[in-house]
């Protein structure tokens, strides 16, 4: 079975996301609200998003107290896009220097639609209880 990360480490989260052509982006019907949903673009660009830079993105992430849970591989071993932001103290969150990026081969351009839309799930029902 593939094993689920959380971290905070924003280098970690960056390298996760580049290894995968991922981009930082913001829902933006919720931007403006407390930085906004954030969202992993893969691509083809989404109407429903907006572009963001890295430092906008981490702002937005530490204001809001969020963990990324991650998956580096899916249990076929092929590289994986799953992944959602959770509150920090929803998770235990791996040690921040201990990552490692795993294997760098068999690119997987496929990705399910509930890896795609479980981004940022746990965030929006976070956001609800406050």
């Amino acid at each position: 079975m593939s094993q689920a990360n959380a971290t905070t480490n924003h280098a970690v989260i960056r390298r996760w996301a580049e290894e995968r052509n991922g981009h930082p982006a913001v829902v933006k019907s919720t931007k403006g609200k407390r930085g906004g949903l954030l969202r992993i673009d893969f691509g083809p660009k989404e109407e429903a998003l907006d572009s963001i830079d890295w430092d906008e993105f981490f702002r937005t992430f530490d204001e809001n107290n969020l963990a990324f849970l991650y998956q580096e591989r899916t249990a076929t071993g092929r590289k994986s896009r799953f992944a959602k932001f959770v509150d920090r103290d929803s998770v235990e969150v791996s040690a921040e220097g201990e990552e490692d990026s795993g294997d760098e081969d068999s690119e997987d351009s496929e990705s399910t639609e509930s890896e795609r839309s479980g981004a940022g799930t746990a965030r929006e029902q976070q956001r609800q209880r406050h």
